[in-house]
């Protein structure tokens, strides 16, 4: 009789299934881009919307369209506008949430270029877009009716950069896709290109958890020409003509490389379908940045850069926190801690059981002490999050700590673990 009445309530539910999107109702098997400006100081934020866009290929998960891991200092959400259910929402930390917290952000308000992706709708959708404050809340900055008949919805033809496979399992749809794209690399210099993003891919794939995992990657390198080699360096007073104006010293910390040139990073890559971003930038200068599910930035060709390439993916795809807490940053009072960091792999002890209790041994003390005999297991060690007193980390070092050791702790592949897990389903 119970299956009797899941199949009734599965055959005649409209919309949803147990409460789940069902895709084929709400979406094609295209992309909605929404591009806008983030802009604001250290205390405020607000959207201001540009272009929309229909690109080809959505390459994400069809069962998993509301995100459930709660990761990111910003959302976005979409509802149906008819029914006002919620049929997709993601998570994302951009550059712009760094900046905030940096001494410039109190001194004047900046906008920077920003980017969102998700499935494209069928029917008219309410888009929102949250903030989380201080305190750990959501509230709201943005809100916009969008109609998928708008013709002023580009629907233009990508770019035709050429194309390397690196690495293929499978069907885009049911696999996490990365698209790699060369920055400061001219006409002569792709097949350096591709040899280094394929050096760096190996490097993440002998790195559990990715190791055990290697068959839920496609990976992509896109040749994307620019017209010099490298890139900009201006505390040196160094500038180079690249296709995305990458830079070091962002925020004036000479390691710290990103990009800005959201849209032309997102123009580029529409040749592909991908679920996440990496910038491999033509230098042999240490450096590189990561924001999750907003991009990665890392140098080639540093004897450290493979450990970065690590790292930073850490950040855009993970989640995580740097767990450094003695190393220069242009950050002041990043963390509250009142409040429960939202990175997996941090702790203020707010709630943390919410958190990696369950991976601490009962003998251990709680917080742990940061000498020998605890060096090589899971515990609550003072310093992290660019902060050494308040906010805790799970081990004495780990990849999202220091380039002494090649691997992630078991917290962090815990976490890694379950952003796959969720985004292949």
């Amino acid at each position: 009789m119970k299956e009797f009445l899941l199949r009734i309530i599965l055959l005649f539910a409209p919309f949803s299934v147990l409460g789940t999107p069902v895709y084929d109702q709400f979406f094609t098997d295209d992309v909605l881009r929404f591009d806008y400006l983030l802009c604001g100081n250290h205390s405020n934020a607000s959207v201001l919307p540009g272009e929309l866009k229909k690109e080809r290929q959505w390459s994400g998960s069809h069962g998993a369209l509301i995100d459930r891991l709660n990761l990111g200092t910003y959302r976005f959400q979409v509802y149906d506008q008819k029914s006002g259910e919620l049929i997709f929402s993601k998570g994302f930390s951009p550059i712009f949430q760094e900046w905030q917290s940096t001494p410039e952000a109190k001194q004047l308000s900046k906008a920077f270029y920003q980017v969102i992706r998700f499935p494209f709708p069928k029917k008219s959708i309410l888009l929102k877009i949250e903030k989380r404050d201080y305190e750990g809340g959501y509230s709201g900055i943005f809100s916009q009716n969008i109609d998928p008949n708008n013709y002023f919805i580009i629907n233009e033809n990508a770019r035709n950069i050429p194309v390397e496979k690196i690495y293929y399992s499978g069907d885009y749809s049911h696999k996490i896709d990365i698209a790699i794209l060369a920055e400061g690399y001219t006409a002569n210099e792709m097949d350096k290109f591709v040899n280094d993003a394929k050096r760096l891919t190996d490097s993440l794939f002998v790195v559990a958890p990715f190791s055990q995992l290697k068959n839920y990657f496609n990976i992509y390198a896109l040749k994307t020409v620019s017209i010099e080699s490298g890139t900009d360096i201006p505390g040196e007073h160094i500038y180079r003509n690249t296709i995305f104006n990458s830079t070091f010293y962002t925020f004036n910390i000479s390691r710290y490389l990103t990009t800005s040139d959201m849209k032309t990073v997102h123009d580029m890559a529409a040749d592909v379908p991908y679920d996440y971003l990496i910038i491999l930038v033509n230098s042999s200068r240490y450096g590189g940045g990561g924001f999750y599910n907003f991009i990665n930035v890392c140098t080639a060709d540093h004897k450290l850069s493979s450990n970065v390439f690590v790292h930073e993916f850490g950040h855009g795809f993970g989640g995580l926190a740097d767990e450094y807490y003695t190393s220069e940053v242009a950050f002041e009072d990043y963390y509250n801690l009142k409040v429960e960091p939202w990175e997996p792999n941090l702790t203020t002890l707010v709630d943390f059981d919410s958190k990696w209790r369950d991976l601490v041994d009962p003998s251990t003390p709680v917080p742990t002490p940061r000498e020998g005999k605890y060096n090589s297991i899971v515990g609550v060690y003072e310093g992290g999050g660019y902060t050494s007193r308040g906010i805790f980390s799970p081990m004495e070092d780990c990849r999202m700590k220091s380039n002494l050791t090649r691997d992630f702790c078991p917290v962090c592949q815990r976490a890694i673990k379950a952003v796959i897990m969720e985004n292949t389903k």
